[in-house]
């Protein structure tokens, strides 16, 4: 089936306002589109449902993270609390070099991500379940990965906590955000020297619907300390700031 007419419509001037010519992939996108309306079949993945929606809310609002200048080269990025693989495979759909893990805790998410990985031919792109919390503390995880994203998974502060530790020196994290995200920014620069991390800039765009985002970047700067992140559960309930 695909997307309609309409849909390919909306990604591709949706793709022209963010400065992306996504022309070449919206053979991908259908896929995708597809993919997930049978997945929400078998499993509620999300709740976003129509095709708008998906277009707008899941495969555009991903891909505003292009509008940084922070995606060249073969760069290990960590796509922390994917879902149903967002915004993980719309990045990785059009910016194959990227080397994209995408990780959840929900096992049926992850069981789709890497269907969707397989039926994509996206070579370079794993699905991994787990927590972060526990992940993070892994040598194969711990410092090793160039960019972390994130979109809608937890406020800020828990967000750094579990976030941060992925990251390698000089790497880059970036969270996407609604238009509630002031509130969450205020103790932010408490809690992110004691991880090594510092604040970045933050980015306002705007989908094709008119809402807006915000994209939070943070650096990091040193080595965060070995009993970060806290064991799971608690960053939820007791969030460094």
């Amino acid at each position: 089936m695909g997307l309609s007419p309409e849909g390919v419509r909306l990604l591709l001037e949706g793709g022209g306002a963010l400065g992306l010519d996504l022309s070449p992939h919206v053979s991908a996108f259908s896929l995708l589109y597809d993919l997930l309306v049978e997945g929400n079949r078998r499993a509620n993945l999300t709740a976003l449902r129509t095709e708008r929606e998906v277009v707008v809310k899941h495969f555009l609002d991903s891909l505003t993270l292009l509008a940084l200048p922070l995606w060249e080269g073969p760069l290990r990025v960590l796509d922390l609390g994917t879902g149903a693989g967002f915004p993980g495979l719309p990045l990785k759909i059009v910016r194959p070099e990227l080397e994209v893990t995408l990780l959840d805790a929900t096992k049926k998410k992850v069981d789709f991500v890497a269907e969707a990985v397989a039926a994509l031919g996206l070579k370079g792109a794993k699905a991994l379940w787990g927590r972060a919390e526990v992940l993070a503390h892994e040598p194969a995880h711990r410092e090793a990965y160039q960019r972390v994203v994130a979109r809608a998974v937890a406020p800020m502060c828990v967000l750094a906590e579990l976030g941060l530790p992925f990251l390698a020196l000089g790497g880059v994290m970036v969270a996407q955000k609604g238009p509630k995200v002031a509130e969450e920014l205020v103790p932010l620069p408490n809690a992110l020297p004691s991880l090594g991390g510092r604040m970045g800039e933050v980015r306002r765009l705007t989908l094709p619907e008119g809402e807006e985002r915000y994209l939070v970047v943070l650096q990091k700067e040193a080595p965060t300390p070995p009993r970060y992140p806290r064991r799971p559960g608690l960053p939820e309930k007791h969030p460094l700031c």
